[in-house]
């Protein structure tokens, strides 16, 4: 499978809420760095954060453009409430070995009425 074709089968799973099919995608030893958090390492610690997520939110990944350069996919998403992000997976053997997201944090949890933590901004 191409890194394009992983990635949109990774927003197939992200769209459908399947914590463990998105897991399954990572390598065991992989790493999810959202850049809103401290890196992820292994595939139970990104299967737990998919579980956390999706139980406080609905989440779906509208696909903008996704472009491939070598075991690199770059995704760029949108989704129905109007927030925007990025994506870069490195792909090896059929399987996200790394993975770094860019979005904002804090128009998420407005966006989907989380409360925003007091401590967010290190007060």
């Amino acid at each position: 499978m191409s890194p394009k074709q992983l990635v949109q089968e990774w927003v197939s799973r992200f769209n459908k809420a399947d914590v463990d099919g998105i897991a399954s995608l990572y390598a065991a030893d992989a790493t999810n760095h959202q850049v809103v958090m401290d890196p992820l390492l292994g595939r139970e610690a990104i299967r737990r954060m998919f579980r956390t997520e999706f139980g406080r939110a609905e989440m779906t990944c509208l696909i903008e453009n996704i472009f491939e350069d070598g075991q690199w996919a770059i995704l760029e998403w949108s989704d129905p409430t109007g927030l925007r992000g990025c994506g870069f997976f490195h792909v090896q053997n059929d399987e996200i070995v790394f993975q770094r997201g860019y979005f904002d944090q804090l128009s998420f949890f407005r966006l989907q009425g989380i409360p925003v933590p007091e401590n967010y901004l290190g007060a």
